[in-house]
Order: C-alpha cells, then structure tokens, then sequence
C-alpha cells in the first residue's frame, strides 16, 4: 500500500478523510497535505473550521471559491462533533464535482463524516504484530537486529503510537549496538507517559480494570504521575463545563490542542457530576500525600479503584 507522500506526489485528491486515534499523525498528514499543495498567500488560501467556527454554508462556499495568486487552496474541517443531514447533502453534491484547485482535509476524530466517498488516510493505532514487523525491518535496514522483549518493551514505552516509534527508532538505528536489547531501550528510550497517562485514562472511562492496573505497573510510583493523572482528569473536568474552543482551551490549560479533543472523547463516558467526584476525589488524595497519611504507590491504586467505581 502506498504511503500518503507518494500517494501526493501522483496526484492530490479533492478531499482527505483522516480518521483514528494516533492524534499526532493528523498534523503530519496536513504537513505533508500542504507542502504537495504549495500554497501561495496562506492567509487567503487556507481556511479552518472547527466545532466553533462552523458553518455549513460557509464552508460550501469556501469550498468553491478559488484561490487567490495560488494553484490551490485548502479547506480544514477540523473534529466536527455535530454534522446536520442538510450539510450532509451538500457535501455530498459537492464532491461529486469538486473545485479542482480546491483541496479539502477533514480530521475526523469523532467518525462523522464516513458517509462520505473521499481518499482516506489512518491514523489508527496499529496493532502489535504489526509495530513488531515494522520495528524489525527498519532495524534491519540498519544493519542491526533487535531483540523480541526489547520490541515489545519499545513498543509499551511508545504506548503503540507509530509516530512516536518512528521518533525513537532513529536514536536506536544511529547507536553503536549490533543487537539492540531491553537495557538499551531503557538507556535510550524516552517513556511517552502521557500518551501512557491518556491510556490509563481511556481505561478507567471504559471501567477496565485489568487494563488500568497493567498500565499503572508501567509507570512510576511517584508524585509525577499522580500529577500527571490528575491533570488528565481535571482537563476532562474543565472541558465537561466549558464552552471556550478547542484551541482556547488548550491555550488556557497550556497543553497541545490535541489534548483537548482527546479530552473531549474521554470526557463523554463520564457524567458531569462523576467527573466532580473524580475532581474532589484528585483532591482528597492529593491532601493524604501531602500529609503522609498514604504512601504514594498506595494512593495511585486507591485513586484509580476510585475512579473506576465512581
């Protein structure tokens, strides 16, 4: 199957459906979107709607207006959570003799837009025979090999996010180890606990026990990550009672937008009143640590059986 940058260098299509839950491969795939694209004048010829600023009609007419001093344009529909059987429609008519010069890119986080016929681009996890496969051949394209318990460790360190593998692949193909074993990924490999943090996350809103405990055993027992946990949950919090934008938020909470619309998703398998018990619950955790009435490694499984029976 051809990649996205050789499928762009044949040719761009009218519209790009991105769908899955590796949020970082949705900013490459744009990156890489773009740069095939050449806009000229960006400010006139790229256009983003999100849940905010849409506008059915709007982005219609974006769609069939041309560029300005450019051969293209590009629209971004970006994590639309509402879409209306009307703009459905017209959607739909419109791709079906789209602008040429018009290049349309929807994130679609929240699997909205499958009624759609459009070039597709995943950003799915993939599964871990899959990673595995992966991580091998470009081990060995680098004249090395790598060792069966270091990759499934690479892979648990990376939380299975392809984009993040990729990053730590290059440190490990440019050392100076033949066999690359567990030691070396733990001296060379930076441990993604935030994706590992929206994991755990993940797991408690869904009431998965095994999984929550398993992901907590990978991670530290220290002060770090109860932070860490309990930023997530105070996110999830905040995002249930705002209605400030995904991008106002994430200037707000001084994390990447990504979070915030991940926070979303998650934040919809609690109700806003478990989420104010998750939230005074962070509270009274955080008091015992503080005062040493519990130890940390203990109060890390008294937060998230706390949790998961909220």
């Amino acid at each position: 199957m051809k990649t996205l940058k050789q499928r762009l260098q044949k040719k761009i299509e009218p519209c790009y459906l991105i769908q899955g839950e590796d949020v970082l491969l949705y900013d490459k795939a744009l990156e890489l979107i773009k740069c095939a694209c050449n806009l000229s004048l960006e400010e006139f010829n790229y256009t983003q709607f999100d849940d905010d600023t849409f506008n059915g009609d709007v982005v219609i007419d974006t769609l069939q207006t041309l560029p300005i001093a450019s051969e293209k344009k590009l629209v971004l529909l970006k994590n639309i959570s509402k879409v209306s059987e009307d703009f459905k429609k017209k959607l739909n008519a419109y791709l079906k003799a789209p602008v040429p010069s018009t290049c349309l890119v929807i994130f679609d986080f929240f699997n909205k837009f499958d009624f759609i016929i459009s070039e597709k681009v995943s950003a799915k996890r993939l599964d871990e025979k899959s990673l595995s496969e992966i991580i091998e051949k470009e081990i060995a394209e680098a004249g090395k090999a790598i060792k069966k318990d270091a990759t499934t460790l690479l892979i648990s360190y990376c939380s299975g996010y392809y984009s993040l593998i990729k990053n730590e692949l290059e440190k490990l193909k440019s050392c100076n180890r033949d066999v690359i074993d567990v030691k070396d990924i733990e001296n060379m490999v930076t441990k993604e606990v935030e994706y590992t943090a929206f994991e755990l996350t993940e797991a408690l809103s869904k009431k998965d026990a095994n999984k929550a405990v398993k992901l907590l055993s990978l991670m530290d027992k220290d002060t770090k990550t109860f932070s860490l946990i309990a930023n997530h949950f105070r996110r999830l919090f905040f995002v249930s009672i705002s209605k400030e934008s995904d991008a106002e938020l994430s200037k707000l909470l001084l994390v990447k937008e990504y979070a915030i619309v991940k926070a979303r998703q998650l934040a919809r398998n609690f109700s806003k009143i478990q989420l104010k018990n998750i939230y005074e619950l962070l509270d009274e955790v955080d008091f015992y640590i503080k005062n040493g009435q519990m130890q940390i490694e203990n109060a890390l499984y008294y937060l998230i059986f706390g949790i998961l029976y909220c």
